[in-house]
């Protein structure tokens, strides 16, 4: 108990100063006390002192007058009345060599008291041993006295018993003992008066300063420690608002202008976390970052979905165990890791694995792994951040996507096909009534006017052909406007039911060298992605031409244009927004671009918001001299 009051105390700033001031203020007081007692003593034998030299005076006077007249008996009526007074303890007269011939005490008669050596007054003196007027506390046997000596001088009248004035100055010694009782009663009732009144100014004293302490210094610290350890336990709303102009209140200002630029730093670093998180969880691979432990310290909402984990449950395990089922570290000469591969900063690796699942079930993944740096409060560590591609899902993507087109296309097909085999099937029937009838001529017009519906058929079969023949290194001529118009026909019956109008304008002649399977699937994506920029109808105007020496197709829509912003992105991998709101894999303008690279060409768009976009493809002229 003892010992956690001290701890208290140690830790208090207010009790510290409490005690430092009650000791200091005790300490004055004490001082002062026996400063105050002393004086008053003094004041007191001082004052008994001039009482007693006038006594001894009188006493003296009748002494004389008593000696003179010879009245040896009056003289010592004088001492024993004297002596019987209630203050007085002894009288009596001493002969100039000490011996007591006079005493109120008639047992000291005869005594002698050994004046050089200070026997009678060791104060009463002087430096040559002789006795000198004077008084002084003794203790004389039991008793405590106010001892007053007064030499009586020698006179002349006085010669005649004394001898001459020269050889002999003093005729005998006054001594009275005055009782000492009263004087210490005096000064012990003054002690404890003046002891009870400081003790209350000292109670005052500490009170008032106390409470100014506690208003003006305690207090404020009191809050600013309050403040302090609520700032470290993470509370950046707690603030001191103090309102003094002291040096504590400009201290309790300044904390609080530091708590607001922490918490102003501490949203912004929680901004920057929050939008490296989204830019991380926007990123459709799986992206995890490894330190040097093997231990993941941040993984996307795609890889959290890979292994079927919480991002709470992925962060802080072993990328091995979660990866790979291992307790330990992959074997590197078994299993590519790039924690052991990658040992220079900026160093990257591509291969391919197998990675556990949140079934327990083994995915074939792509990963793409590079090392760097990071600085922070430990200092400079090394890093891994892998991108981890789902093969299985993303060739799930691909078929559905290729569905999703083959399903449009085949809407459109089987559209285009129907009207010209009703027109086979009529004049099938016609032909075969007139053969029965055995009116060959008219069976011969029936079967002339179903050779045209026919063709058709052939054509759109044809292009079909054409768009699925697999792409290959071998470049060919290919004639620009049968592959928009061929397109044009097979996306017909989607654009008439999205309540789109087709505005072709195609020079004729126009040829380039490249696939002409490749080209027709960048025409089809341009369009189809300029039928879904107009759910509500619109029109799409393709146009070739030649400009110098490059072939020019633009394909132009009326549609809902596209964010400023997302200009730079619509050509990524795997960014995807459509204005009918399906998602599609984001994977068409990328293959487009690339195929039109691959050709020495270019493919750029221009949009305006609310008015429709223009993609531009320009491809060299083959037949440019």
């Amino acid at each position: 108990m003892i010992r956690g009051a001290i701890e208290r105390l140690r830790r208090s700033l207010a009790a510290r100063l409490a005690v430092t001031l009650v000791a200091q203020l005790v300490v004055v007081s004490i001082v002062f006390l026996g400063g105050f007692v002393a004086l008053y003593r003094s004041s007191l034998q001082s004052e008994r002192t001039q009482a007693a030299e006038k006594v001894g005076i009188l006493l003296q006077v009748s002494l004389e007058n008593a000696m003179l007249k010879r009245d040896i008996d009056g003289l010592r009526e004088i001492v024993d009345r004297l002596g019987a007074l209630d203050d007085i303890v002894s009288v009596m007269i001493l002969d100039p060599l000490g011996e007591v011939r006079f005493a109120s005490q008639k047992e000291r008669l005869g005594t002698r008291f050994d004046l050089p050596a200070g026997g009678l007054c060791p104060e009463c003196r002087t430096h040559d041993g002789r006795v000198a007027a004077g008084a002084a506390f003794l203790r004389d046997g039991e008793r405590e006295v106010l001892r007053s000596v007064k030499p009586v001088a020698n006179r002349a009248p006085c010669g005649q018993c004394h001898g001459p004035v020269e050889a002999h100055p003093i005729n005998g010694i006054l001594v009275v003992d005055h009782a000492a009782e009263a004087l210490q009663r005096n000064a012990a009732a003054s002690a404890a008066l003046l002891a009870g009144s400081g003790g209350v100014v000292l109670l005052s004293l500490v009170l008032a300063t106390w409470w100014m302490l506690r208003r003006g210094v305690t207090g404020p610290v009191a809050r600013l420690a309050a403040v302090s350890r609520a700032l470290e336990r993470g509370d950046l709303g707690a603030r001191v608002g103090a309102t003094a102009q002291d040096e504590i209140g400009e201290l309790g200002r300044s904390l609080d202008r530091m708590a607001d630029r922490l918490a102003t730093t501490v949203s912004d670093v929680q901004e920057r976390e929050d939008f490296l998180q989204a830019v991380l969880d926007a990123v459709p691979d799986g992206i995890r970052v490894i330190d040097e432990d093997y231990r993941i310290i941040r993984a996307n909402r795609a890889y959290c979905a890979q292994v079927g984990l919480s991002p709470r449950d992925v962060v802080g395990r072993r990328c091995h165990a979660l990866s790979h089922g291992r307790a330990d570290p992959c074997v590197p000469t078994l299993t590519t890791c790039p924690l052991v591969e990658l040992t220079e900063p900026g160093a990257s690796i591509k291969f391919t694995d197998r990675h556990r699942s949140g079934d327990d079930s083994d995915i074939a993944v792509e990963v793409a792994a590079a090392a760097l740096t990071l600085a922070d409060r430990d200092g400079v560590r090394r890093v891994v951040v892998e991108a981890v591609r789902d093969l299985e899902a993303m060739a799930q993507v691909s078929h559905e996507q290729k569905l999703s087109e083959i399903d449009h296309l085949a809407t459109g097909v089987a559209h285009e096909i129907r009207n010209p085999l009703a027109s086979i099937g009529l004049g099938l029937r016609a032909a075969l009534g007139d053969i029965d009838r055995g009116d060959k001529e008219e069976a011969k017009t029936a079967l002339r006017l179903i050779e045209p519906a026919i063709e058709r058929c052939l054509a759109i079969t044809s292009s079909l052909l054409k768009l699925s023949a697999p792409s290959g290194s071998r470049l060919e001529l290919v004639v620009v406007e049968d592959v928009i118009r061929d397109v044009a026909s097979l996306l017909a019956f989607e654009a008439e039911s999205s309540g789109v109008v087709a505005d072709l304008d195609l020079e004729p002649g126009l040829r380039v060298i490249g696939s002409d399977s490749e080209l027709r699937m960048v025409i089809i994506n341009l369009a189809q992605n300029a039928l879904h920029a107009m759910p509500s109808g619109g029109v799409l105007r393709i146009v070739a031409c030649r400009e110098g020496a490059e072939v020019v197709v633009e394909v132009g829509d009326t549609g809902v244009g596209i964010l400023p912003e997302d200009l730079d992105r619509i050509f990524l991998p795997f960014w995807s927004r459509r204005a009918d709101g399906v998602r599609g894999t984001g994977l068409g303008l990328a293959i487009c671009r690339s195929i039109v690279r691959r050709v020495g060409g270019a493919l750029t768009v221009v949009s305006e918001i609310g008015r429709g976009s223009r993609f531009t493809l320009r491809l060299p002229d083959a037949d440019h001299t």
